[in-house]
This record gives structure tokens, sequence and C-alpha cells, in this order.
């Protein structure tokens, strides 16, 4: 090997010398001749050993901040009167520097304490750091494709078909505005005439709320919203991604992370969503404006909202999916409101990984009516089915006061649908410390206990892919960033120990905010995972006994609604009289939409 391929390695400190050692060793093994001084030798006699030899480059480590610039500075004045600094390329490296203070210093190259071996090799190598050099290859996996879906209790499997075939079959005979949107919102997508497509946009516009028709006949946007211009889009390209990656999981066991984003402006958050895919997050979820549940239709066009929730318009999701980093999962949200059919429609035609889809939540705790939300879900449900798109359905109801066993019997029924038709469910029970439990005390000894019982309760009851949310932790959460950051880890370390697939997780200031999520507070959340992820690695936590006590009473209590659903032999009517929930409970049937479904397909 030629001379210029040597390479000297200097531990500039008493005894932090593993991160030169790891580079050093990264070299080695690409084939480069090396040497590796031991710590602390005095800067006399590391000159002397860099002028024995031509080496090509001489990299010199510091961990340790103190006299860091005086020591640098001399070592490389020294260097230079010894003649090295005419052979020789110097750099320094390690948790006291940075490329700025190492050029200060004198050095030709700098790096920081996230430096990669690979980033030295390319450098050593006289090349750009590329994304193969830059980024950890991450591949997005089906997660319901180890599921076999077969049912673990027979009991709950008839009674949960019965149930579904008795929704399927009303609906079969029903019609609402949603639906007839959805199907509209389809041939507009699908129209190549623009004359046909604009008389299928008023046709569209006639089944909306005024101040949503108002925007396709006048273009008069909703109030609190505006179009987007053209170069405010451009902007994103002045702003190029990464491919940097700091992996939050060290493997492929633990659960995928996912977050939300939802900022109102899709622009902002396309900005969230490439700082989340360098940091290490796998996945977003896409929120919309309250307000969009309750009104009929859907804008149209780029659109920016000045409140939280982002418009789900077709050109808001296409945006965002199209700059959203190949390996990251997108999702959008269409469980809870009177766009809940369209938005499915929407989901399937950009391409979304998977779509949210829980008539119960958006009944009893999101203020939609239970018969219009039941029909609409189940047309969103045969939607992403036909596409093969897995929907998830968050169990959010728990957050209203109702209890756990109820809102696990309303997700069973809603995964026997989607599974009467072709659809590939994945279950969203809560991971947080609900109202009931406030009042039961399930948890007021930890909140390992009934979480790990839920797991355990669902396990027992069917063979689906399980993703705890909606964010992990709530109710735990304080006005603090550290608290906050902190809960949240606990309760992911939790899910990981259980085996989930994957989980959702909030920002630090969600609990306190009251307005924009600001990305360094996401960041705190990525830290705080990531520490998590690394400090427990496979190791497991063992709930008590008590789990088992807690898993065996939710899944009674689950076959006791079932009982009572299926007796009752209609399912909408069970919603509106509390057999998913009481209004003492905290479920009270919604009014947005009531009276709009009608016989008919």
């Amino acid at each position: 090997m030629a001379a210029k391929e040597l390479i000297l390695f200097v531990p500039l400190d008493p005894v932090h010398d593993v991160g030169i050692r790891l580079i050093e060793q990264g070299l080695r093994e690409q084939g480069y001749l090396t040497k590796l001084l031991p710590p602390d030798l005095p800067i006399e006699d590391i000159v002397r050993v860099a002028a024995e030899e031509d080496y090509a480059f001489i990299m010199v480590g510091r961990t340790i901040s103190y006299q860091t610039a005086e020591l640098m500075a001399r070592l490389v004045d020294m260097l230079d009167r010894a003649g090295v600094r005419q052979k020789a390329k110097l750099v320094a490296g390690g948790k006291a520097m940075t490329p700025e203070l190492a050029a200060e210093l004198g050095f030709d190259k700098g790096f920081d304490a996230n430096t990669k071996v690979e980033h030295v090799v390319a450098f050593v190598q006289g090349r750009p750091i590329t994304a193969d050099d830059d980024q950890v290859r991450r591949v997005k996996k089906d997660v319901t494709a180890p599921y076999s879906y077969q049912w673990r209790n027979s009991e709950a499997e008839q009674l949960c078909f019965a149930v579904a075939d008795q929704v399927l079959d009303w609906a079969s005979r029903h019609t609402s505005p949603g639906v007839a949107r959805a199907q509209l919102r389809k041939l507009i997508l699908t129209c190549e005439s623009d004359s046909e497509r604009n008389l299928l946009r008023l046709e569209y516009a006639s089944l909306c709320d005024p101040s949503i028709a108002s925007a396709y006949r006048e273009g008069i946007p909703v109030e609190g919203t505006r179009w987007i211009e053209p170069h405010e889009v451009d902007l994103l390209e002045q702003i190029p991604a990464t491919r940097r990656l700091n992996p939050i999981r060290t493997s492929d066991a633990q659960p995928l992370v996912i977050f939300f984003t939802g900022s109102g402006c899709p622009i902002m958050d396309i900005q969230h969503n490439r700082i989340a895919a360098e940091c290490g997050a796998d996945g977003t979820i896409v929120i919309c404006p309250s307000w969009a549940a309750r009104r009929e239709g859907m804008l149209s066009e780029l659109v920016t909202h000045q409140h939280d929730g982002t418009v789900p318009s077709v050109e808001n999701v296409l945006l965002m999916k199209n700059y959203l980093r190949e390996d990251l999962y997108f999702q959008l949200r269409a469980h809870r409101g009177l766009n809940t059919a369209e938005t499915s429609v929407i989901a399937v035609h950009a391409g979304v990984d998977f779509c949210k889809v829980n008539p119960i939540y958006g009944s009893l705790g999101g203020g939609t009516d239970p018969e219009r939300l039941v029909l609409d879900a189940v047309y969103a449900i045969r939607t992403v089915a036909e596409a093969g798109t897995p929907y998830d359905m968050p169990a959010n109801d728990e957050l209203c006061g109702i209890p756990f066993a109820k809102n696990l019997a309303g997700m069973l029924v809603t995964a026997a649908i989607g599974l009467r038709v072709g659809g590939r469910p994945i279950m969203k029970p809560l991971f947080c410390y609900s109202p009931n439990v406030m009042v039961g005390g399930q948890m007021k000894d930890n909140y390992v206990d009934y979480n790990a019982a839920k797991i355990a309760a669902l396990r027992g009851i069917i063979d689906a892919p399980i993703w705890p949310g909606e964010p992990v932790g709530f109710y735990t959460h304080e006005d603090d960033r550290c608290q906050s950051a902190t809960t949240t880890a606990l309760h992911a370390a939790l899910a990981a120990s259980l085996g989930v697939d994957l989980m959702t997780f909030a920002s630090t200031d969600e609990s306190y905010s009251r307005g924009p999520i600001t990305i360094a507070s996401r960041v705190d959340t990525f830290n705080a995972l990531r520490a998590m992820f690394r400090f427990f690695g496979s190791t497991k936590i063992t709930p008590t006994s008590q789990c088992d006590s807690f898993a065996d009473e939710i899944t009674e209590d689950v076959l006791a609604v079932l009982r009572q659903v299926h007796e009752r032999g209609d399912f909408v009517q069970s919603l509106y009289s509390g057999g998913f929930g009481t209004p003492e409970e905290g479920g009270h049937p919604g009014l947005s939409g009531r009276g709009t479904v009608r016989v008919g397909t």
C-alpha cells in the first residue's frame, strides 16, 4: 500500500479514546494502514512520531472540553514547524470539536460528535458524502403480513361477525351526502375532460356546506384559510431535503415510531416531516381541522389554515406525499366526521400506507351522528379494502371516559366489518391514563399492568397487528418538556416490551402549547425515544400478576357488550342507546349529519 495511505490516529485525551478507536477500526477495515497512539501522550512525543513516517492524514480526537483550543492550536503549530503539515492533512474530531472550531484552529477538516465512519472514509477518499454514506437503509414493510386474523375466542368471533353482517346489510340499502360526494370525487379524479370535470365539481358543490360550496362556485376560501401561492411551494426547493438518518429504533423488533403532523400549512408539515425523517421517525399521520369533520364537503386546491389541522384536500395531500421521503409511512385520518367516505377516496388516490377509520369514536366522542358515520365508515372501509390499504381504529373514545371494554368491543366489530370485505384492520388501543381508569383505580399503583392487560386481552381474542396510540401516554404528560418526553418514552418502552407493531407519540409541548407544535418539541421526544430504545434494547418489562386479572376482566366485559349488541340486533341503535358508552360514561351521540341518511345506493 502506498505511503500516502498511511494514517496516524492521535487521542488527545487522558482516557477518552473510544471514538477515535472506532474511526481507526473502520478505516483499517477499509484497507488503510493505520497507527493508533496511546491516549494522553505529550505533544512533543506526538510530533516526533508524526515526523517519522510519511502520513497522509493525522487524525486528532478530543473529548474533554477544557483547554481544547490551546492544546489543539499548539499541536498544529508544532506539526507545522516540524514539516509534518506539508506532507499530511490534519483532521480534528470528537465531542469537544466542531467543523468551525477545527478550521479556526488550523485543521484541514473537522468532524463533530455525530460523525460516522462513512463520513471520514469519504473524506479520506477525496469524495463528497453521498446518500449511501449518510443513511441507515430502511425499507417499509407490510405490518399486517405476519398476522393471520384468526380469532382465538370463538364466541367473540361469532358475535362480531353477526353484528358486522347486520351492519353491512343495512349499509347496502342506504346512502348519504358523504357517500354521494365520495362517488363524485372518484369521478372527478379520473375525469379527463375539463368541461365534464367542471360539471362534476358543480354537482359536488350542491352537496356541500354553504361555506365549502362558495369555494367551488366563487373561489371564496373558508374563513381562516387562504389559497397557497405558487412561490410559496417553490420555497420547498430552496431548502432541499437530505438523506441523513439518526435512527430511533435499535432493532426491527421494536415498534415503528409514528407522529402527528397538522400544523394547518402543508408546506410547514413537509418541513416537519423532513426533520422528523432525519431524526429517525418512521411515519406521520396528517390531522385535519375539527371543523372539516363537521361541515359537508372538502376544499380543493392548495390551501393553508391559520389554526391547527391541515385541510386534507387532494392537492394538499398529494403535495405532502410527493415531498415525503420514500421510507416514511404516511397516514390520512378519515375516522370521525362528515367527510370520512371521501377522505378514504383521497387516501387511496394518494397512495397512503394506512387510513384511519373508527365510527364509534367519531359518533360518541367526535360529534358526528352515529347513523351517518357508521354508513360513511362502511363505505370508507370498503374503499381502502379494495385498494389493499390497511386501516386502524383508534379507541380515543376512552379519553371521553368510556370503559376500555366497550372501546375494544367496538373496535372488534369494526375489524370484523373490514374482514368481511377483505380489509386489513389494525387494532389501536390507547396507552393512557383515561378518566375511567382515574375513577376506577386500575392505575393507582402503576401504569404498566392495565396497559399490558389491554394488549393481553386483545391478543387473546384475535391475531391482528396492534398499534397503541393516540398518542401513547395521554393524560400523563405535564406542562414540562422533560417530564413529557420521559413519560412518552416510558410508555414506548412498555409498548416495545409487549412486542406491538407501531406506536403514536406526541411532541413534548402538545399538552400545553395551545397553538402550533414546534419542531424543537418534536426533537425532544425523538431523542427521548432513541435513548429509551437503546437503554432497554430487547429486555422486557414484567407486569405484576394483576395484569392477568385485568385481562380476564376486560375479556369478560367485552363479551358482555357484544352479547347485548347482538341481542339488540341493531348496531346503530346500540350506539344511540349507550351500548358502546352511556352519557354517564362520557359517550354522547353526535348531532352533525343527523337526518341525512336515506334509503338508496
